[in-house]
Order: C-alpha cells, then sequence, then structure tokens
C-alpha cells in the first residue's frame, strides 16, 4: 500500500506533464493577426458584458468598473471611475452624459470617435501593415480568459507600439499595452469580467442620477465637409490621414473650436485652433506633458492658438502642429 500511494502522485503528473506537452503541440488558430484585430474592432459593440479594469501609466494607478449591453434599442454602458476624483459616464449608442459629482455637473456629448477601453480600434484596413509589423504569439490568460497575443511595432520613430491580449472565445480586448520600443507607455488590463449574460437595466439607467438637478453642460459638434474649415496641413508624418474636421464647444471654452483630427488607424490625433484672446488666460507655445501616451503641443500662428494632443511621441506631435497653415 505506501508503494501505492508513492505511485499514484507520480502517474498523476506523469499525465498532467503529458497534458500540458500535448496542448503545446497543438496547432495555433488560423485565423490571421489581421483576423484577430478586426475582432477587437466589432466584438465591444456586440458583447454583454461587465467587470472591472486597471489603467496604469508613470507609476498612476486607476479603476474603473464597466458595464456594457447591447439589445434592440442598440449599446448601452456605464463607466464609473472607483479611485480619485469620481466620473461616472453613461452612454447609448453615441450620446454620451458624464457626471460629476464634486462639480454636481452633467456633460453631453455626441462621440463621434470610439476610444474607451476595451473599445479602442474604430476603423481597421490592412493599410495598418504599412506602418506597424503584426505578430501573432502563443496564447496566454488574462482575468481567467484564456487570450490570443498580438503585437504591433512601428517601421519608424513616429508612432509607439501597441500590445493587445484578445480573448479567444469572444474576440473582446482583455489586456492593452502601448509600447515605446520596450517601456510600456501606458497599460488597461481587466482584473475581473464577465462576459455573456444579462445586465440589470437599473445599473445602466442615467436618470436615477437626474433627480439631484445638477447643472447640465451640453458640448456640441459640428462635423464639417473636407477643407471647410479653411485650415492646411503640409508635410505631416507619413501614414497619417485626415478623418475629420469639425466645430465643437469644449468645456470651459466661450466659443466653438476648430478641430481636425488624423489617424494612422492605430493612434490619433487632434488639432484645435481658436484665436487669441486679449483677455484670456494665456498659454505659452511648447510641449506639456500629460500622464501615459498622449503627448501635447502648443504654438501661436496669426492669432491664433494650434493646440496639438495626441497618443503620438513628442517629435511626431511637433511635426503635426508644425504643419497646420491658414490655406
Amino acid at each position: 500500500m505506501k508503494n501505492c500511494k508513492v505511485v499514484i502522485p507520480i502517474l498523476f503528473f506523469i499525465l498532467i506533464s503529458q497534458q500540458i506537452a500535448f496542448a503545446d503541440d497543438q496547432p495555433e488558430s488560423t485565423r490571421t493577426a489581421f483576423d484577430w484585430l478586426q475582432e477587437v474592432a466589432e466584438a465591444p459593440r456586440h458583447l454583454n458584458y461587465h467587470g472591472t479594469f486597471v489603467y496604469y501609466a508613470k507609476e498612476h494607478m486607476e479603476t474603473s468598473r464597466i458595464t456594457h449591453q447591447v439589445d434592440h434599442r442598440g449599446e448601452y454602458e456605464k463607466i464609473e471611475t472607483l479611485d480619485g476624483m469620481a466620473r461616472i459616464v453613461f452612454r447609448h449608442n453615441d450620446e454620451m452624459r458624464c457626471y460629476i459629482p464634486a462639480q454636481k455637473k452633467i456633460y453631453t456629448e455626441k462621440r463621434w470617435l470610439r476610444k474607451f477601453f476595451p473599445d479602442l480600434l474604430s476603423q481597421l484596413s490592412k493599410k495598418v501593415y504599412d506602418n506597424y509589423q503584426v505578430e501573432t504569439k502563443k496564447q496566454g490568460r488574462v482575468a481567467g480568459y484564456d487570450t490570443q497575443f498580438v503585437k504591433l511595432m512601428p517601421k519608424d520613430n513616429l508612432r509607439y507600439g501597441h500590445k493587445f491580449w484578445i480573448d479567444v472565445d469572444s474576440g473582446l480586448l482583455l489586456k492593452a499595452a502601448t509600447v515605446d520600443r520596450d517601456d510600456v507607455v501606458e497599460q488597461f488590463a481587466f482584473s475581473q469580467l464577465e462576459i455573456g449574460g444579462e445586465i440589470d437595466d437599473d445599473s445602466l439607467n442615467s436618470e436615477l442620477m437626474a433627480a439631484q438637478n445638477w447643472k447640465t453642460v451640453h458640448l456640441k459638434t459640428v462635423v464639417l465637409d473636407d477643407g471647410e474649415l479653411g485650415w492646411g496641413l503640409k508635410n505631416i508624418p507619413s501614414g497619417f490621414v485626415k478623418i475629420a474636421e469639425m466645430k465643437r464647444k469644449l468645456a470651459g471654452k466661450s466659443a466653438m473650436v476648430d478641430q481636425i483630427v488624423l489617424s494612422d488607424e492605430l493612434a490619433s490625433v487632434s488639432i484645435f485652433i481658436e484665436p487669441i484672446e486679449q483677455d484670456g488666460p494665456v498659454t505659452k507655445a511648447g510641449f506639456y506633458s500629460s500622464r501615459g501616451a498622449i503627448n501635447i503641443y502648443v504654438r501661436e500662428l496669426d492669432n491664433n492658438k494650434i493646440t496639438v494632443v495626441g497618443e503620438v511621441p513628442l517629435n511626431t506631435i511637433q511635426m503635426i502642429g508644425d504643419a497646420v497653415l491658414f490655406q
């Protein structure tokens, strides 16, 4: 009997080892890296899910809770920060309401560009291969889910690299890191997540907070035709194209601001142009740091302030800012 007690654990260990080896020998998915990226772009818009994710950048960490529901009326979403200043964002399709309890204010805006984790890829084509080396690696695990790892590294010094961990069953993005060579610039990752199932309607009802009679600020966006603003761009960085131009009413601004948006299908950059007010706040030209992958560059042109904000390196943000001219 003593020998039997020794043999059983050994046989169990051998069996488990054979199962692990067998799993390692299994062929990888026939889906290409681009197939996976397409799933990342589509999955967040068609799934019910709720969980907690963590944002990390420059030793700053912030935790948020997200609930997302899809039904015959479209998409409903709630994102609530759990650290620092409280912020709660409710979304129905492209209509957003952001609650700031400390200010007792509600900001409303129609979203025209998707850029909230895990919905980070708004538009995608195989042009992404022009600017990035794209590869897949073996599966790993995030928040208890098996994932496919996809890495996109830039072919130049004009953009950051990206690493994605994608749920193999649903295609939902579970973890995303923006990298500068080997350094992590910022990262999002689910720490707890449930995909599928029913979502309680009350958890997504923004009207529950409306009874507090907070001040509502409507942030308006007017999308214009190409060239309608009258601003041009000369010698913009390779791979970036203009995807929109508009006038926007931003928080804290008395008048609408001109905005031009560029993208290389992964990174996006916004150019804000506004007249310099004699009695307004003074902002010196130059670079301004921001948390994570976002960099800011300011310059003046013909009594206008040009502010460039984007998830690209400093050299790229300056090239874009210096490319602005009045046509």
